[in-house]
């Protein structure tokens, strides 16, 4: 891996800042957000966006570390980039893992009320947000591959897709809220949120999982 210049590892640590900073709000909101709301997509998001934000810690931490501490030896260097990768990886596979179960449980049980209004206003400015950030680390990876911003790229594209789930999601549940189907769209966009961060999870994983592979035979 080529090594980044100092102005290109400045603007990767301040749009992981950027991202940190944006999304730490996100998991107090959604909370608050649930307590109003009995949607199965909106508890759905609360767990996701917490997830989420732990991974986005670790990857700003590693970046931070790496690039601030020229003593890092390559093992080392490999070690905290597979982790940063992993955590991510693990965010999306696990949240998907949970939403999962969290969705089935409810598919006879769980009727959606209350409001989702504040949800759905977080979900609409969610998407904005992250797909700005999904832009732009997209164009930092091709200008310069590095696998922290690589995996925080293919972070914010599934939390793209996920928000607009969300969206699709809460936005029947605020228009027709005693509508027979609207319970099924509810558990169907839990569903798919589910499904999409645990495929995006695994692929995220496998690269970082072959490579532990590799230094083993090697060892």
């Amino acid at each position: 891996m080529t090594d980044l210049t100092k102005a290109q590892s400045s603007r990767r640590e301040k749009t992981l800042l950027t991202s940190l900073l944006l999304s730490a709000p996100g998991p107090l909101v959604t909370g608050i957000a649930v307590v109003t709301s009995r949607a199965t997509t909106q508890i759905a998001d609360f767990i996701r966006r917490g997830m989420e934000l732990v991974a986005i810690v670790i990857a700003w931490w590693v970046f931070r570390r790496l690039h601030r501490n020229n003593a890092v030896d390559e093992a080392e260097r490999a070690r905290l980039e597979r982790a940063a990768g992993l955590s991510t990886a693990g965010a999306m596979a696990g949240s998907g893992a949970i939403l999962m179960g969290l969705a089935l449980s409810r598919l006879s049980a769980f009727e959606p009320g209350g409001s989702v209004t504040m949800g759905l206003t977080i979900a609409v400015l969610g998407a904005i947000a992250n797909g700005a950030l999904w832009r732009r680390y997209t164009v930092l990876t091709r200008e310069q591959h590095n696998p922290v911003i690589a995996s925080q790229q293919q972070l914010y594209r599934a939390k793209t897709v996920v928000d607009l789930c969300v969206v699709t999601a809460l936005a029947a549940v605020a228009l027709a809220p005693d509508h027979p189907a609207t319970r099924y769209v509810d558990i169907v966009g839990s569903v798919s949120v589910a499904c999409y961060l645990l495929w995006t999870g695994l692929r995220t994983a496998q690269p970082h999982l072959l490579g532990t592979k590799e230094e083993l035979k090697g060892a």
